[in-house]
């Protein structure tokens, strides 16, 4: 199994709200927020609409002019950062 076969769901205890293609998420358990920029959001969207990092890897790939292992790279540190932050639980 790659890294890229990751799930990813996002607990019952985190809120996200858009805020104009910025957003902000508030894990309720620390009570803390956290702030994503435009691309950040972009990620966050796919990853709550496909579930995958890889499909989100491929719609991140068809949308913005980016080498693959520079997003692979960033991807996969996105999702290492939500996940300590317990922002999104990881499977696979």
């Amino acid at each position: 199994m790659t890294t890229f076969d990751i799930q990813v769901t996002v607990p019952s205890g985190v809120m996200f709200r858009d805020l104009d293609g910025e957003a902000v998420l508030l894990e309720l358990g620390s009570g803390r927020y956290f702030g994503l920029n435009e691309t950040g959001t972009r990620i966050w969207l796919l990853l709550q609409k496909h579930g995958s990092v890889e499909t989100a890897l491929r719609a991140m790939l068809d949308e913005y002019e980016v080498a693959e292992d520079r997003l692979r790279r960033e991807l996969l540190s996105f999702v290492e950062t939500l996940s300590s932050q317990r922002l999104v639980e990881t499977h696979g």
